[in-house]
Protein backbone atom coordinates (compact mmCIF):
# COMPACT_ATOMS: atom_id res chain seq x y z
CA UNK A 1 0.00 0.00 0.00
CA UNK A 2 1.87 3.07 -1.27
CA UNK A 3 0.32 6.16 0.28
CA UNK A 4 1.58 9.45 1.67
CA UNK A 5 2.50 8.94 5.31
CA UNK A 6 -0.42 10.91 6.79
CA UNK A 7 -2.92 9.20 4.51
CA UNK A 8 -1.39 5.81 5.25
CA UNK A 9 -1.58 6.41 9.00
CA UNK A 10 -5.23 7.41 8.74
CA UNK A 11 -6.01 4.30 6.69
CA UNK A 12 -4.24 2.00 9.14
CA UNK A 13 -6.08 3.62 12.04
CA UNK A 14 -9.40 3.12 10.25
CA UNK A 15 -8.67 -0.59 9.78
CA UNK A 16 -7.68 -0.98 13.43
CA UNK A 17 -10.79 0.87 14.57
CA UNK A 18 -13.03 -1.41 12.49
CA UNK A 19 -11.56 -4.50 14.15
CA UNK A 20 -11.68 -2.89 17.60
CA UNK A 21 -15.38 -2.10 17.13
CA UNK A 22 -16.06 -5.77 16.42
CA UNK A 23 -14.03 -6.90 19.43
CA UNK A 24 -15.90 -4.61 21.83
CA UNK A 25 -19.39 -4.93 20.37
CA UNK A 26 -19.36 -8.66 19.65
CA UNK A 27 -20.57 -8.06 16.11
CA UNK A 28 -18.32 -9.16 13.25
CA UNK A 29 -17.40 -6.61 10.60
CA UNK A 30 -16.40 -6.47 6.95
CA UNK A 31 -12.84 -7.43 5.99
CA UNK A 32 -10.20 -4.71 6.21
CA UNK A 33 -8.55 -5.61 2.90
CA UNK A 34 -10.57 -2.86 1.23
CA UNK A 35 -8.40 -0.48 3.25
CA UNK A 36 -4.98 -2.18 3.28
CA UNK A 37 -5.05 -4.62 0.37
CA UNK A 38 -5.07 -8.41 0.41
CA UNK A 39 -1.33 -9.05 0.60
CA UNK A 40 0.35 -5.95 2.05
CA UNK A 41 2.22 -7.65 4.89
CA UNK A 42 3.75 -4.43 6.23
CA UNK A 43 0.41 -2.67 6.43
CA UNK A 44 -1.28 -5.69 8.02
CA UNK A 45 1.28 -5.94 10.81
CA UNK A 46 1.08 -2.17 11.30
CA UNK A 47 -2.67 -2.51 11.92
CA UNK A 48 -1.97 -5.37 14.32
CA UNK A 49 0.54 -3.20 16.17
CA UNK A 50 -2.03 -0.42 16.57
CA UNK A 51 -4.44 -2.92 18.09
CA UNK A 52 -1.77 -4.33 20.40
CA UNK A 53 -0.83 -0.84 21.59
CA UNK A 54 -4.47 -0.07 22.31
CA UNK A 55 -4.91 -3.23 24.39
CA UNK A 56 -1.70 -2.54 26.32
CA UNK A 57 -2.88 0.99 27.06
CA UNK A 58 -5.96 -0.56 28.66
CA UNK A 59 -3.79 -2.77 30.90
CA UNK A 60 -3.43 -6.01 28.94
CA UNK A 61 -0.08 -7.76 29.44
CA UNK A 62 1.77 -9.59 26.67
CA UNK A 63 2.75 -13.11 27.76
CA UNK A 64 3.85 -14.59 24.45
CA UNK A 65 3.08 -15.06 20.77
CA UNK A 66 1.05 -17.36 18.59
CA UNK A 67 2.07 -18.68 15.21
CA UNK A 68 -0.73 -19.22 12.75
CA UNK A 69 -1.23 -20.83 9.36
CA UNK A 70 1.54 -23.40 9.77
CA UNK A 71 -0.56 -26.43 8.84
CA UNK A 72 -1.42 -27.12 5.19
CA UNK A 73 -4.88 -28.24 6.35
CA UNK A 74 -5.57 -24.89 8.03
CA UNK A 75 -4.05 -22.94 5.13
CA UNK A 76 -6.43 -24.77 2.82
CA UNK A 77 -9.38 -24.08 5.13
CA UNK A 78 -8.67 -20.35 5.06
CA UNK A 79 -7.27 -19.99 1.56
CA UNK A 80 -3.84 -18.67 2.58
CA UNK A 81 -0.34 -19.94 1.86
CA UNK A 82 2.11 -18.69 4.52
CA UNK A 83 2.49 -18.48 8.30
CA UNK A 84 1.77 -15.42 10.39
CA UNK A 85 1.96 -14.47 14.04
CA UNK A 86 0.05 -12.58 16.70
CA UNK A 87 0.34 -11.58 20.34
CA UNK A 88 -0.89 -13.51 23.38
CA UNK A 89 -2.32 -11.37 26.17
CA UNK A 90 -2.75 -12.53 29.76
CA UNK A 91 -6.55 -12.46 29.58
CA UNK A 92 -6.58 -14.92 26.66
CA UNK A 93 -5.35 -17.77 28.87
CA UNK A 94 -8.18 -19.91 30.20
CA UNK A 95 -9.35 -21.07 32.65
CA UNK A 96 -6.98 -18.78 34.59
CA UNK A 97 -8.91 -15.71 33.44
CA UNK A 98 -12.46 -15.44 34.84
CA UNK A 99 -15.12 -15.57 32.09
CA UNK A 100 -16.20 -11.96 32.57
CA UNK A 101 -12.63 -10.74 32.00
CA UNK A 102 -11.90 -12.69 28.82
CA UNK A 103 -12.07 -11.16 25.33
CA UNK A 104 -15.41 -11.70 23.61
CA UNK A 105 -15.67 -14.65 21.23
CA UNK A 106 -17.60 -14.02 18.03
CA UNK A 107 -17.25 -17.11 15.82
CA UNK A 108 -14.71 -19.35 17.55
CA UNK A 109 -12.99 -22.45 16.27
CA UNK A 110 -10.53 -24.68 18.08
CA UNK A 111 -7.25 -26.29 17.05
CA UNK A 112 -4.68 -28.44 18.82
CA UNK A 113 -0.99 -27.70 18.88
CA UNK A 114 2.28 -27.87 20.77
CA UNK A 115 3.24 -24.88 22.91
CA UNK A 116 6.74 -23.94 23.98
CA UNK A 117 7.71 -21.98 27.09
CA UNK A 118 11.07 -20.25 26.76
CA UNK A 119 13.93 -20.41 29.22
CA UNK A 120 16.08 -17.84 27.40
CA UNK A 121 15.84 -14.86 25.08
CA UNK A 122 15.94 -15.54 21.34
CA UNK A 123 17.71 -12.45 20.08
CA UNK A 124 21.03 -13.78 18.76
CA UNK A 125 22.26 -14.08 15.18
CA UNK A 126 21.74 -17.78 14.49
CA UNK A 127 18.13 -18.81 14.95
CA UNK A 128 17.27 -22.21 13.49
CA UNK A 129 15.58 -25.37 14.75
CA UNK A 130 18.77 -26.51 16.48
CA UNK A 131 19.56 -23.27 18.28
CA UNK A 132 16.01 -22.49 19.43
CA UNK A 133 15.76 -25.98 20.94
CA UNK A 134 18.22 -24.93 23.64
CA UNK A 135 16.05 -21.95 24.61
CA UNK A 136 12.96 -24.07 25.35
CA UNK A 137 12.24 -24.70 29.03
CA UNK A 138 9.50 -27.20 28.21
CA UNK A 139 6.73 -28.03 25.77
CA UNK A 140 3.10 -28.75 26.52
CA UNK A 141 -0.12 -29.69 24.72
CA UNK A 142 -2.27 -26.68 23.90
CA UNK A 143 -5.70 -25.84 22.59
CA UNK A 144 -6.05 -22.55 20.78
CA UNK A 145 -9.50 -21.06 20.43
CA UNK A 146 -9.08 -19.01 17.30
CA UNK A 147 -11.59 -16.34 16.38
CA UNK A 148 -12.21 -13.72 13.73
CA UNK A 149 -13.67 -10.30 14.07
CA UNK A 150 -14.40 -10.50 10.33
CA UNK A 151 -17.83 -11.76 9.36
CA UNK A 152 -18.00 -15.32 8.11
CA UNK A 153 -14.23 -15.81 8.42
CA UNK A 154 -14.02 -14.09 5.01
CA UNK A 155 -10.31 -13.40 5.35
CA UNK A 156 -7.28 -12.80 3.19
CA UNK A 157 -3.75 -13.01 4.59
CA UNK A 158 -3.79 -9.30 5.41
CA UNK A 159 -7.14 -9.58 7.19
CA UNK A 160 -6.01 -12.29 9.58
CA UNK A 161 -2.66 -10.62 10.33
CA UNK A 162 -4.35 -7.30 11.05
CA UNK A 163 -6.80 -9.14 13.34
CA UNK A 164 -3.94 -10.28 15.61
CA UNK A 165 -3.63 -13.52 13.63
CA UNK A 166 -7.28 -14.41 14.33
CA UNK A 167 -6.56 -14.88 18.01
CA UNK A 168 -9.07 -15.67 20.74
CA UNK A 169 -8.21 -17.72 23.81
CA UNK A 170 -5.85 -20.58 24.63
CA UNK A 171 -5.34 -23.20 27.30
CA UNK A 172 -2.33 -25.33 28.18
CA UNK A 173 -2.09 -28.89 29.44
CA UNK A 174 -0.60 -29.64 32.83
CA UNK A 175 2.19 -32.07 31.92
CA UNK A 176 5.44 -30.39 30.95
CA UNK A 177 7.54 -32.17 28.34
CA UNK A 178 11.30 -31.84 28.11
CA UNK A 179 12.67 -31.83 24.58
CA UNK A 180 15.06 -34.57 25.66
CA UNK A 181 11.98 -36.83 25.95
CA UNK A 182 10.70 -36.55 22.37
CA UNK A 183 11.10 -35.02 18.92
CA UNK A 184 8.30 -32.53 18.24
CA UNK A 185 8.11 -33.46 14.54
CA UNK A 186 7.37 -37.11 15.45
CA UNK A 187 4.29 -36.56 17.61
CA UNK A 188 0.74 -37.33 16.55
CA UNK A 189 -2.33 -35.33 17.56
CA UNK A 190 -5.94 -36.35 18.02
CA UNK A 191 -8.61 -33.81 18.97
CA UNK A 192 -12.17 -34.71 19.98
CA UNK A 193 -15.24 -32.64 20.74
CA UNK A 194 -17.58 -34.62 22.91
CA UNK A 195 -17.40 -38.18 21.60
CA UNK A 196 -16.45 -37.18 18.05
CA UNK A 197 -12.94 -37.19 16.64
CA UNK A 198 -12.75 -33.89 14.75
CA UNK A 199 -9.06 -33.41 13.91
CA UNK A 200 -5.89 -35.45 13.50
CA UNK A 201 -2.37 -34.47 12.54
CA UNK A 202 1.32 -34.76 13.20
CA UNK A 203 4.19 -32.59 14.31
CA UNK A 204 5.51 -32.67 10.76
CA UNK A 205 2.37 -30.80 9.64
CA UNK A 206 3.67 -27.70 11.43
CA UNK A 207 6.21 -26.36 8.92
CA UNK A 208 7.86 -29.79 8.94
CA UNK A 209 8.66 -29.50 12.66
CA UNK A 210 7.20 -27.24 15.41
CA UNK A 211 10.80 -26.17 16.12
CA UNK A 212 10.97 -24.82 12.56
CA UNK A 213 7.92 -22.71 13.36
CA UNK A 214 9.53 -21.45 16.56
CA UNK A 215 12.72 -20.58 14.66
CA UNK A 216 10.69 -18.75 11.97
CA UNK A 217 8.94 -16.69 14.64
CA UNK A 218 12.20 -15.99 16.51
CA UNK A 219 13.83 -14.66 13.33
CA UNK A 220 10.79 -12.62 12.35
CA UNK A 221 10.35 -11.11 15.82
CA UNK A 222 14.04 -10.25 16.03
CA UNK A 223 13.97 -8.58 12.61
CA UNK A 224 10.98 -6.50 13.73
CA UNK A 225 12.87 -5.35 16.82
CA UNK A 226 10.71 -7.20 19.34
CA UNK A 227 12.48 -10.54 19.98
CA UNK A 228 11.12 -13.45 21.96
CA UNK A 229 12.07 -13.34 25.63
CA UNK A 230 12.57 -15.73 28.52
CA UNK A 231 9.21 -16.81 29.95
CA UNK A 232 7.27 -16.24 26.74
CA UNK A 233 4.61 -18.78 25.78
CA UNK A 234 4.71 -19.63 22.08
CA UNK A 235 1.83 -21.48 20.43
CA UNK A 236 3.66 -23.11 17.54
CA UNK A 237 0.73 -23.69 15.18
CA UNK A 238 -2.05 -26.15 14.45
CA UNK A 239 -1.19 -29.80 13.87
CA UNK A 240 -4.43 -30.50 12.02
CA UNK A 241 -7.68 -28.89 10.83
CA UNK A 242 -9.55 -26.55 13.13
CA UNK A 243 -13.15 -27.28 14.15
CA UNK A 244 -16.05 -25.11 15.37
CA UNK A 245 -16.12 -24.67 19.15
CA UNK A 246 -19.40 -25.94 20.58
CA UNK A 247 -20.78 -24.43 23.80
CA UNK A 248 -20.95 -26.95 26.63
CA UNK A 249 -19.01 -29.67 24.77
CA UNK A 250 -15.64 -30.80 26.10
CA UNK A 251 -12.70 -30.48 23.75
CA UNK A 252 -9.81 -32.87 24.38
CA UNK A 253 -6.51 -33.05 22.53
CA UNK A 254 -3.87 -35.72 22.99
CA UNK A 255 -0.28 -35.55 21.80
CA UNK A 256 1.25 -39.00 21.45
CA UNK A 257 4.43 -40.75 20.42
CA UNK A 258 3.56 -44.18 19.12
CA UNK A 259 0.99 -45.59 21.53
CA UNK A 260 2.14 -43.47 24.48
CA UNK A 261 0.20 -40.29 25.30
CA UNK A 262 2.75 -37.61 26.10
CA UNK A 263 0.46 -34.75 27.08
CA UNK A 264 -3.22 -33.89 26.89
CA UNK A 265 -5.34 -30.82 27.38
CA UNK A 266 -9.07 -30.34 27.88
CA UNK A 267 -11.42 -27.37 27.74
CA UNK A 268 -15.17 -26.76 27.86
CA UNK A 269 -16.61 -23.46 26.69
CA UNK A 270 -19.23 -22.40 29.19
CA UNK A 271 -19.15 -18.72 28.22
CA UNK A 272 -21.64 -18.84 25.37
Amino acid sequence: MKLQSSQQFSTLQSAAERLRTAATSGTAVAPVRDLIGRDDVEAAYAVQSIGVAHRRALGARIIGRKIGLTSPAVQQQLGVDRPDFGVLFHDMQVPQTPPAERPLLLQPKVEAELAFVLAADLDHDRLDADTVRGAVAYAVAALEIVDSRIAGWDISFADTVADNASSGWFTLGERHLMLSEFEPREITMRMSIGQDLVSEGTGAACLGDPLNALAWLARTARELGNPLREGDIVLSGALGPMAPLIPGEQVRAELSLGTAILSCVEFTWENA
